[in-house]
């Protein structure tokens, strides 16, 4: 029952060698979350990481932010089916509109309880993105990513996608503009809901949005889609 396997495995990435302890002591009791590695900012994590992929990365802003940012960023970009959370001491505006760009999926202060950390982590193992939410207390932060949203909308009408959907994945967005699970999907397709996740996660990644609904916009706004 306590097999790794089964367990929502994590990755812990910081410069701070009693950070990585603290973290490691938050979860030794927890019976279905292990830690399957820890390592400092550097070169090495992605190599460790698609050697042996987490479930949930777990990023430490503090240090050389901007390199952890980076990291997280290539993280998402190599592996979008690992959710990075990173944490900081400081959180601001700037450092949160950073974390949404790098596509992490929470961004969390460090003095956060061990009991919501553990919260954070199975929320993410299941897909969610608590980094939006974020965003309902932060109208600054919210105003910026629609304004950037908006220049991206408007660029896309005039430009080729980047990165094309498939026919099958443009099908699948539609199901979702229509409020469609990835169970329901699965059911109307006739294929595994793993693949409906796979595709979900390619979706994403293509139109560089950070959520289904946010995935959704986009689509339309480029004419891939219609919702009646």
């Amino acid at each position: 029952m306590n097999n790794k396997n089964n367990r929502i495995q994590v990755f812990v990435i910081s410069q701070q060698p009693i950070f990585l302890r603290a973290i490691e002591q938050v979860f030794v009791e927890v019976d279905d979350i292990v830690i399957i590695g820890t390592s400092s900012v550097n070169s090495d994590v992605l190599r460790a990481i698609d050697n042996l992929p987490p479930d949930v990365a777990l990023v430490d802003l503090d240090g050389p932010s901007d390199m952890a940012l980076d990291l997280a960023r290539k993280i998402r970009q190599r592996s979008p089916n690992i959710g990075v959370v990173v944490l900081t001491s400081n959180p601001d505006d700037n450092q949160l509109f950073l974390a949404l760009k790098a596509q992490a999926v929470a961004y969390l202060s460090k003095e956060v309880t061990p009991e919501q950390l553990v919260e954070i982590v199975r929320r993410v193992y299941r897909g969610e993105h608590p980094i939006n939410e974020a965003l309902t207390t932060r109208p600054k932060v919210a105003e910026q990513v629609l304004r950037q949203f908006q220049e991206l909308s408007a660029k896309s009408e005039a430009e080729a996608i980047m990165s094309p959907l498939t026919p099958r994945e443009i099908e699948i967005l539609q199901f979702i503009g229509q409020g469609y699970l990835n169970k329901q999907i699965a059911a109307e397709l006739g294929i595994s809901e793993q693949t409906i996740k796979n595709h979900v996660t390619s979706i994403l990644r293509k139109l560089n949005a950070n959520a289904r609904t946010e995935a959704v916009v986009v689509a339309i706004k480029q004419g891939l889609i219609k919702i009646t």
